[in-house]
Parts: C-alpha cells; sequence; structure tokens
C-alpha cells in the first residue's frame, strides 16, 4: 500500500474505535511501517478528531525526521520494540479499552495467556495475550518491564493500564483489538455471573 492509502486506513480504524467506546480523550495511540520507518500519532492527539497531519514519521530511535514540529506519541518504544520483535508486525494499536483495561487490572493466573479459552475467535485471530507488570504510563520503567517480557505473543496487557497489539496490517492489527476487547467483555460478564 501507497502511505497515502496506510495513512487514510489508519485515521477510519482510529475514528472507528472512538466512535465505538473502545478509547476515549487522547489516552491511545497507533501506529504503521512504511518504507522502514514507523508513522506514529503525535502526542496528545484524539483519535476522535484524528487527522493525516497527526502522524509523526520516526525511525527506531524515536527521532523524526523533520526534526523539530510534533513529538510521536510518549509510548513510541513500545510500538518500536514490537517492530524489532517480530518481522510480520507491520503495524501497532494501543488503546485504553473499558473492558480491556478492567481485565488488566485483575489477576491471572498465566501472565502468558490472560484470557480464558471460551470462545475460539481471540485465538483465531490474535492467540494467546501476555501481561506486562505494572508501571507508570510513557516510563523507562514500563519499557523496561515491556522488552523483559517481550516473547512470541502479538498481543500484550499492560497491568492496570490497557491492551496493545501488532498485526501484519493496519486493519489485522484493528481486527485484533476489537476481538481482544470482545473478549475482555465476555470475560468480564461470565466473572461477574461467577461462571469463570
Amino acid at each position: 500500500m501507497e502511505l497515502e492509502e496506510k495513512r487514510n486506513s489508519a485515521l477510519w480504524i482510529a475514528h472507528t474505535l472512538f466512535d465505538r467506546n473502545k478509547t476515549s480523550g487522547t489516552t491511545a495511540n497507533l501506529s504503521f511501517l512504511h518504507d522502514g520507518r514507523i508513522f506514529i500519532t503525535r502526542s496528545g492527539s484524539c483519535f476522535g478528531t484524528l487527522a493525516a497531519g497527526d502522524f509523526v514519521e520516526i525511525g527506531a530511535d524515536g527521532l523524526s525526521s523533520a526534526g523539530g514540529g510534533a513529538r510521536p506519541s510518549k509510548e513510541w518504544p513500545l510500538h518500536a520494540m514490537l517492530y524489532e520483535n517480530d518481522p510480520e508486525t507491520l503495524s501497532v494499536i494501543h488503546i485504553h479499552s473499558p473492558y480491556g483495561v478492567l481485565w488488566s487490572c485483575i489477576e491471572h493466573d498465566d501472565p502468558r495467556d490472560v484470557f480464558p479459552h471460551i470462545t475460539p475467535y481471540l485465538d483465531m485471530k490474535l492467540g494467546p495475550v501476555a501481561e506486562v507488570p505494572y508501571a507508570p504510563p510513557g516510563s523507562d520503567a514500563l519499557f523496561k518491564e515491556f522488552h523483559r517480557c517481550l516473547g512470541r505473543e502479538k498481543g500484550y496487557l499492560l497491568k492496570n493500564h490497557g491492551p496493545i497489539v501488532g498485526g501484519r496490517t493496519l486493519m489485522h492489527a484493528f481486527e485484533c483489538i476489537e476481538e481482544l476487547e470482545q473478549t475482555a467483555f465476555v470475560c468480564w460478564e461470565l466473572r461477574k455471573a461467577g461462571a469463570i
């Protein structure tokens, strides 16, 4: 895909996630690779009003090729680590979705697979989701914990924070984050009912 097509797809994804109440305010960030460079939402941007100019082009070191101007999301190192960890990852989405956040606040028996296998759909789309211990958002401590927890998983649940997933394409990452949130919803409701 050309850069403009990718950017337009990313804008549709951001607006759709916002409209579906999967994120709010300026808490989410999204990126994609193009010609070996990372295009990531700028610091302080809102998925609901995201525009083409809200993407910052950076290298794996977080530096913008344009210099100055808008700053990338403070959580860009999470994106860079997912790209470096898995060559198949070409897009990353991180949101503070309501049920994903709720599920991140409880204790899990297996930190490498935090969702019960109730329906087959999360496995089909994303596979196991690993937990990353809590550290303040955007902090060096969080980046160290994330790097320590990186494995073969494509999705991670940041403790008391929210989910982040990598996808083979922008739309694949979108489908994965949607399925993760739906699974978190189902699991939460079953937990409330005492079924799990």
